[in-house]
């Protein structure tokens, strides 16, 4: 069984590629060959660029489905779909959004449930996946004793990349059990980012404050940051929606497939304790 894995080098398509149980027989999609992980079978190819997938998808019985974030989002889900039914690809395990849906507050979560929902009317088999707020997005975060978020005292069921990893990796290992299901992936506990300070000050052995940054602070420093408006924008529109409350939720999902509980907070904190802090300026 061949495994293609899209997204290769981003944060949770390596964290799934860390999961998998071996290098046999998974194929990674990337544009830069040189820049592909090292052992795997490589593909060279542009989800943006349909003429560019059929040798990339061919042999392909599970496809590991992720687009980057961004208005062509579903322009890549669209061509990566329509190459699977066309190699005979016979599952697709697509990465969605959280609250995906067409009434969804961010632009993301409504284009994901575009592409959700054309997967599902594929004829292929398929599994859903949608995580909730990535523990990662706060690496960075913290600046001497503050740290500052953007989802104001909202709290969320934030999850652990690796987490989204190892679930991804149970799935595409065996995905039958999984045809035709939609999962919501978020951690133990609904947190506020208050609440991590206080985690946070556990694991440096100092107090650590909370600073809620307002929506203008928040694109701003997108925009500082170097990320394009579209990114900056809907990062302000899941800041809102976190601080009214959007995510204050947890599911039995990770636990039902996994076997065991997702990492908390304080776990994920422990282990990225030397890169949560902003790095010292030289």
């Amino acid at each position: 069984m061949t495994i293609l894995i899209t997204g290769a080098n981003g944060t949770v398509s390596s964290a799934v590629l860390r999961s998998l149980p071996g290098k046999d027989d998974v194929r990674v999609l990337v544009r830069d060959p040189a820049k592909a992980p090292a052992g795997y079978e490589v593909a060279v190819g542009d989800l943006d660029d349909p003429a560019t997938l059929g040798e990339a998808f061919d042999g392909v019985d599970t496809l590991w489905l992720l687009t980057a974030m961004g208005p062509q989002a579903p322009h890549a889900s669209m061509n990566a779909v329509w190459a699977a039914r066309r190699a005979g690809v016979r599952h697709v395990v697509r990465l969605s959004a959280i609250g995906a849906a067409h009434d969804a507050p961010t632009r993301n979560g409504r284009l994901h449930a575009l592409s959700d929902v054309e997967l599902q009317a594929s004829g292929l088999d398929w599994t859903i996946i949608r995580p909730a707020f990535f523990m990662q997005n706060l690496l960075g975060a913290v600046n001497g004793g503050t740290l500052y978020g953007s989802t104001g005292q909202g709290r969320i069921g934030l999850i652990d990349t690796r987490d989204i990893g190892e679930f991804a990796a149970k799935v595409l290992t065996d995905p039958r059990p999984h045809t035709g299901k939609v999962y919501t992936l978020t951690g133990p506990a609904s947190i506020s980012l208050g609440e991590a300070a206080g985690h946070l000050g556990d694991v440096y052995g100092r107090p650590i404050s909370y600073q809620p940054l307002s929506p203008d602070q928040v694109h701003a420093a997108m925009l500082d940051a170097g990320l394009p408006e579209w990114i900056a924008a809907v990062s302000v529109e899941y800041a809102v929606a976190y601080a009214g409350g959007w995510g204050d939720y947890t599911t039995p999902d990770f636990t039902s497939v996994v076997g065991h509980a997702p990492r908390s907070f304080l776990d994920f904190a422990h282990a990225h304790a030397d890169r949560l802090a902003a790095p010292t300026p030289s």
